[in-house]
């Protein structure tokens, strides 16, 4: 059935369509910089019952687009919900993020890994519906709602190291390095995993999907496109066989050297760090695909003076009215202001409109 939006201007970013300006949503925009969130986190005794929690998921979603006028919404969850449905035991801990109990770190354990049955992601797919029902009303559904996974490299990085390493993640290397079979099953269950997964929030009513490659670009080029990027690409097609309509963003952070192979996998967006510019990655994936992004995180914990002046950096030789999503470079951070989000916002209306605008051509 057809969906009716009463903005839909981020799907409109995946056509050929001239904008009237740039749509904006923010990777992470439910999250601790915004007291409302704090407030219903409390409410959890964990943050796995917090994702778990169909109802308190779309409270969240709601939290950032009563505050802020963006144009899409994201699922609340966490890229390792797979591995913790393969039995790895995932907790967080305070202050030292995600760890896995049983991390893949011999022959056996990695022998036994399975995709695991999507029943024991069912609290997702649940959240899922939840959100879509909390975004619409009288039929009419607020702005697309994005479903979201790990890559299956990005996975791989957290299920043999245990748990998040900054950007070493020496276990994940070493294997890859040692045992490249092993490594390569290990992508292979992931891709499968994922691909379910995804297909999966895509029959839930997903709007939008994205691939989250956290850790690709800690790779070398050719590593990063054999180890990361063709696991993504072989996502991309399985989705793309069933949903061929349905929107695909992919985002490597710090693979900006590989923008072009990334472009190339089939998928509709292409997520760009704020370690490259707009204008060089348009230049290199081409003017069929949609870029998101970039602005520096940081820029939410400064001032409005320094936000506006970086809009309009980024945008300087290049169209944010063509086949275009406004967002950070990475995910909003503990530390951003609300208010500088809110400035954000203003100035990408703004700054988008007057760009975009006819006479801008």
């Amino acid at each position: 059935m057809l969906k009716t939006f009463r903005n839909d201007l981020f799907l409109r970013a995946f056509t050929d369509e001239r904008l009237p300006r740039p749509p904006l949503w923010l990777m992470r925009q439910a999250g601790r910089y915004l007291p409302e969130y704090r407030a219903t986190r409390a409410r959890a005794t964990s943050f796995m019952d917090f994702c778990r929690s169909p109802a308190l998921c779309a409270e969240v979603v709601l939290q950032p687009l009563e505050r802020f006028a963006l144009d899409a919404a994201i699922l609340f969850s966490d890229i390792l919900t797979i591995p913790d449905a393969m039995g790895l035991g995932l907790s967080f801990e305070a202050g030292e993020g995600p760890r896995f109990a049983h991390p893949l770190r011999d022959e056996a354990a990695i022998a036994a890994l399975s995709a695991p049955p999507l029943e024991r992601l069912r609290y997702v797919f649940d959240a899922l519906d939840e959100c879509r029902r909390a975004l619409t009303r009288e039929g009419v559904q607020r702005v697309p709602l994005i479903g979201f996974a790990g890559s299956p490299f990005t996975l791989a990085c957290y299920m043999i190291d245990g748990g998040g390493s900054g950007d070493e993640f020496i276990h994940t290397r070493r294997l890859m390095h040692m045992r490249p079979d092993l490594f390569a099953r290990v992508l292979a269950v992931n891709t499968e995993a994922v691909s379910q997964y995804l297909l999966a929030q895509a029959e839930h009513g997903a709007d939008a999907l994205m691939l989250f490659d956290s850790w690709g670009g800690m790779l070398a080029p050719s590593a990063y496109r054999h180890h990361s990027l063709a696991t993504m690409e072989r996502v991309v097609a399985a989705i793309r066989a069933r949903h061929p309509a349905l929107p695909i963003i992919v985002f490597s952070k710090g693979a900006g050297a590989s923008l072009a192979a990334t472009a190339g996998i089939g998928a509709a967006a292409v997520g760009v760090d704020w370690h490259t510019d707009l204008a060089d990655a348009r230049a290199a994936a081409g003017p069929a695909i949609t870029l998101q992004g970039n602005f520096d995180p940081a820029l939410m914990a400064t001032d409005e003076t320094s936000i506006r002046r970086a809009v309009a950096a980024a945008w300087a030789g290049f169209d944010p009215g063509y086949r275009y999503i406004a967002n950070l470079g990475h995910g909003i951070t503990p530390e951003a202001s609300p208010e500088r989000v809110a400035e954000l916002v203003a100035a990408v209306a703004e700054l988008g409109r007057s760009a975009a605008a006819p006479e801008a051509i």
